[in-house]
């Protein structure tokens, strides 16, 4: 029996290929999730598909570095790189969380030339939920 030899330019392989690389993404929506641990960018389009991400851990930062402002700042610069490359030049801006990447993140979207029609803070707020662990006495 004899064996298939796949081709190299074969219909299939193209077409994933050149879908990857040609996708244009004019306006895109930016997630920025900081915790005090960790700050994570999640950039997507407007329907809401993961196009690119990035956290201050993948970025090299171990430990409690995670969590500075510096970390959350790198981390924002590499989510946003390949966005741009694809075209992307207008974004709106979600962020969430207490954390201290918070205004860093922010300074380093507005630097990266992409223009924000608007930022909004989506930080969960408990209208009175759950009841709070009692005060520890030291």
């Amino acid at each position: 029996m004899a064996k298939l030899i796949p081709r190299i330019g074969s219909r299939k392989n193209e077409r994933i290929s050149s879908r990857k690389n040609a996708r244009r993404i004019p306006k895109g929506v930016i997630h920025v999730q900081a915790s005090f641990n960790n700050t994570i960018v999640t950039v997507t389009d407007v329907r809401g598909r993961v196009v690119s991400w990035s956290s201050a851990g993948t970025c090299g930062f171990k430990g409690t570095r995670r969590g500075t402002p510096f970390a959350a700042q790198t981390a924002v610069g590499n989510a946003i790189r390949t966005v741009v490359d694809q075209g992307m030049q207008r974004a709106e801006v979600m962020i969430k969380g207490p954390g201290l990447g918070r205004d860093a993140a922010l300074r380093a979207i507005r630097r990266s030339g992409i223009l924000l029609s608007f930022v909004r803070d989506v930080t969960p707020m408990p209208h009175n939920g759950c009841r709070p662990p009692k005060k520890r006495r030291v």
